[in-house]
């Protein structure tokens, strides 16, 4: 409803635009796009098709029923040999390999280990990200995974060094990584099944239980 008779105009109608402000802030922008670029696509491309990455990283996960924060070590080596630990005070919580299509975790504190297929639903009962090995391998490196509903990646001169996703099933990955190299030469015992004599058999929902996911 307009008001009756003349009136001042109020501050927020009278504002314009100062020109140098307006200069600051596209300076601002193109400086935000220009940081958050890709590297020459030859980079891009020798990342993405990397045999071999080893990296340390800080991961966020936020899921429907999960919300959680760890550090972790990662490495793997092309096609499906996937190493996954993550530290602990006194030692590593949790060491999950995949290879040949198997599953094997240790949770050496609570004397249990895990064994099931290396399937994107075990993936997710244990660590709550619903990807295969492969596809968390695409993440790492800069390659939208299938089983993304979106993806980005911040690179740095040669890897990503931060990458984020949102899945399928709605659950946000947050991945910042700390230091990274690719071409490593990783030992065939990376991924072998890690050993906990006398230790129980249990599932990977309950491993999630038992590193505090739910």
């Amino acid at each position: 409803m307009r008001p009756r008779g003349r009136s001042r105009p109020s501050n927020s109608a009278s504002y314009r635009p100062r020109p140098e402000l307006a200069a600051v802030a596209l300076l601002v922008a193109a400086t935000g796009c220009a940081s958050a670029r890709l590297p020459a696509p030859a980079v891009v491309e020798q990342a993405r098709t990397a045999s071999s990455w080893s990296g340390s990283l800080r991961v966020s996960v936020r899921g429907e029923d999960l919300r959680g924060r760890s550090r972790a070590l990662v490495a793997f080596r092309r096609p499906d040999s996937l190493r996954i630990e993550i530290p602990g005070p006194a030692g590593a919580r949790l060491v999950a390999v995949t290879r040949d299509g198997r599953l094997h975790a240790v949770l050496a504190a609570d004397r249990a280990r895990l064994e099931s297929a290396a399937t994107a639903a075990e993936l997710d009962a244990l660590i709550g990200i619903a990807l295969t090995p492969n596809e968390l391998m695409d993440l790492l490196v800069g390659a939208e995974p299938p089983g993304a509903r979106t993806y980005r990646a911040d690179w740095g001169d040669t890897l990503p060094r931060r990458v984020r996703a949102e899945l399928l099933d709605g659950t946000r990955v947050d991945a910042r990584i700390d230091e990274a190299e690719t071409g490593v030469e990783l030992p065939k015992a990376a991924f072998d099944p890690p050993r906990c004599d006398n230790c129980r058999l249990i599932t990977a929902d309950e491993a999630r239980q038992l590193l505090g996911g739910r």
